[in-house]
């Protein structure tokens, strides 16, 4: 069943998570140091003034109205899981990270995708019950990436990304990276 789930997952880039606490992996090319989680049906709007503020760029996380934008260390590749839970994990260890962020997202639709930067093609989709999320991310291996400006195949960093049901929309840097912004 799991050989099954995980071939659907490649052909169609579509899953379901009516069953709760399910991890999903993703690999795939984006622009811009950036890739987005986004409901749906989500309003907001990347290239607002209101989305990659100062703050945003600083916490590497920006956020609009059913989008969240993820900032990449490297350039071009995109590697990653996301877990949808039922409650936030508590006991973390920081020291497997450079970086942890969290903020939250209205998925209205029932719908979160992520979505590739520039061509903005979903690259997963995940069933959830509609409602309000707390989103985690945590970057790793951003001493990987060789030149920040290039697309490099040898790039390793990697981003975990967990969402659970919670009201809080606050962006909160956990841990921050100081290497570059």
């Amino acid at each position: 069943m799991k050989k099954l789930l995980v071939l659907l997952i490649l052909t169609t880039g579509f899953c379901s998570a009516q069953t709760q606490n399910m991890t999903y992996t993703f690999n795939f090319n984006s622009s811009h140091h950036q890739f987005y989680l986004e409901d749906k049906e989500a309003k907001g709007d990347t290239g607002s003034p209101n989305f990659w503020t100062d703050e945003a760029f600083t916490s590497m996380l920006a956020m609009e109205s059913g989008i969240i934008g993820v900032s990449t260390y490297s350039y071009g590749s995109v590697k990653g899981e996301i877990t949808v839970l039922q409650d936030p994990v508590k006991d973390i260890d920081y020291s497997l990270y450079d970086h942890v962020v969290v903020g939250g997202i209205e998925i209205s639709s029932g719908e979160l995708q992520i979505v590739d930067c520039f061509t903005t093609r979903v690259e997963l989709s995940i069933k959830v019950t509609p409602g309000k999320y707390r989103v985690r991310v945590y970057g790793s291996n951003f001493n990987s990436v060789e030149d920040f400006d290039l697309v490099n195949d040898s790039d390793n960093d990697y981003y975990k990304i967990e969402i659970w049901p919670d009201d809080n929309m606050e962006r909160k840097v956990l841990k921050q990276f100081k290497g570059f912004y």
